[in-house]
């Protein structure tokens, strides 16, 4: 027959006619071939466990896609976030890469007691990264299940909060690195690691950068997954909840230096005034505190600074590929985290965590020290930082504040960053929304413009004729759209 109809199963429907071939659709189910991935599964709050939140890469014609895992499982049995590898033109899986390992494969042995047979999450929800060039993609992935108690996965459970260096046509490991042994913070990746080519000591290196929750940037070779800089294993402090059984030493990068606060000390109570800061220190008095990585416990909530949500998030960063700088949209968002026990009709974990979202302070002020939201800028070819300013007012108009002469001390709201030959350019989705314009090599800021709507990812820039446009997504009460703003001449 010349002409022909050809039904693939999940696949979709394609026409051949003569030498071509035109797609009609398809449908790859990506819950296929994993674990406990079950549709119509909901997690404690009623949501659905399964779906996706960013973006697919292509790269040699290989589509390879994250997923979103619920943070809220109701078991300690849970679907693993392996990822695949998708032939473009067929639809067909050409690999997978077991996140979580399984039985034999090399990482296994850090899952104790075979708990690889059932946990799961590991997943990747942030975007993905991809050099077509060395013929690699770099997977970032999440705290497995569940984030804040690890009794029921002791070990440093291989893949999870590392990045992964897969071989894009065969799905091969070629190298990786963990940034968070056995986590129980929820200090995944949400960003996608950004590639930049830098010289160190006179020497060429293909880098991959790495912006966390933690307030840490990694530098990696990309080709060989080899520190830039030094990374060392620190001692942390140590769980006393029964059952969990956390590391001794965590890794800590030696350059760049972090750009965020990390962890909380009485120093970093807010101290406006002296009355202010007492009152800080008598609340900080009901919550357990201490260094980065100090463990949630039972009897009374711990703050831990950044919170999950804080550091450099989804926002991810940008990079200027002309003078190797990355530039960091960051947050404080402190948390209170409290382990505690489920209703054992409805769960079998242990303990699950009790999460309140941001930490009140005295007379409605922040509990901590500004900056609250910050851009900082780091030269990755020194490893030093140049530059660090807050994004946002903050509430030095608080009645309290007001007659201070206070600088603009950050908002909170996530920052969107996006870099131009000649500047940087901000979208903030604070309480006043605006779009920034700085000099990049000194911070220095050229340009703000109150924005009608709160932007919800990084905005884009193109030329249409001979002008200049900054175009910003946008959402929330006002529905989804676009901003365009023209530039000046």
């Amino acid at each position: 027959m010349e002409h022909g109809v050809e039904l693939l199963i999940n696949k979709g429907v394609r026409l051949r006619h003569g030498n071509g071939t035109l797609w009609l659709g398809g449908i790859d189910d990506l819950t296929e071939g994993i674990p406990r991935a079950t549709r119509g599964t909901t997690d404690r709050l009623g949501y659905s466990w399964l779906g996706v939140a960013s973006a697919p890469i292509v790269a040699h014609d290989v589509v390879v896609t994250p997923t979103v895992i619920s943070d809220l499982p109701i078991t300690k049995e849970a679907p693993p976030g392996w990822i695949k590898g998708i032939d473009v033109r067929t639809g067909d899986t050409k690999w997978t890469f077991r996140t979580v390992p399984q039985a034999d494969d090399f990482g296994a042995d850090s899952w104790q007691n075979e708990s690889w047979r059932y946990s799961g999450n590991t997943n990747i929800w942030g975007n993905i990264t991809a050099d077509p060039e060395l013929g690699y993609v770099y997977l970032a992935t999440s705290t497995p299940t569940s984030d804040f108690y690890g009794g029921h996965r002791l070990g440093d459970n291989l893949f999870a909060e590392s990045i992964i260096c897969v071989d894009i046509e065969t799905g091969q490991r070629v190298w990786h690195y963990q940034f968070v042994h056995h986590g129980v913070w929820d200090y995944d990746f949400p960003a996608a690691p950004a590639l930049v080519d830098i010289t160190v000591n006179g020497k060429k290196i293909p880098a991959l950068a790495q912006v966390t929750k933690q307030g840490f940037c990694w530098v990696l070779d990309r080709s060989t997954g080899k520190p830039v800089w030094p990374i060392e294993e620190r001692p942390v402090p140590q769980s006393t909840v029964a059952g969990e059984k956390t590391v001794p030493t965590q890794p800590f990068p030696t350059k760049p230096p972090p750009f965020e606060v990390q962890g909380v000390h009485e120093d970093d109570l807010i101290d406006f005034t002296p009355e202010l800061r007492a009152a800080a220190k008598r609340i900080l008095e009901g919550y357990h505190h201490g260094p980065l990585f100090t463990p949630p416990a039972v009897d009374k909530p711990t703050i831990y600074m950044p919170g999950w949500g804080g550091g450099a998030n989804w926002m991810g960063c940008t990079v200027d590929p002309e003078t190797s700088m990355v530039y960091i949209p960051s947050m404080r968002s402190p948390i209170a985290l409290q382990l505690a026990k489920p209703d054992a009709a409805r769960s079998n974990f242990d303990y699950i965590g009790r999460v309140s979202y941001g930490v009140p302070g005295p007379r409605g002020l922040p509990l901590f020290k500004p900056p609250y939201t910050s851009i900082t800028a780091i030269d990755l070819n020194t490893g030093e930082m140049r530059w660090k300013i807050p994004i946002g007012d903050g509430p030095r108009n608080h009645e309290l504040l007001k007659d201070m002469d206070l600088p603009p001390l950050g908002d909170d709201g996530r920052p969107f960053v996006l870099t131009t030959r000649s500047l940087l350019f901000v979208a903030h989705a604070a309480r006043t929304p605006r779009l920034y314009a700085f000099d990049k090599s000194t911070g220095k800021e050229i340009m703000r413009k109150d924005l009608a709507v709160s932007p919800s990812g990084a905005p884009m820039t193109y030329l249409a004729g001979k002008k200049q446009y900054i175009c910003i997504p946008v959402g929330g009460q006002f529905g989804a759209g676009l901003y365009t703003l023209a530039l000046p001449d």
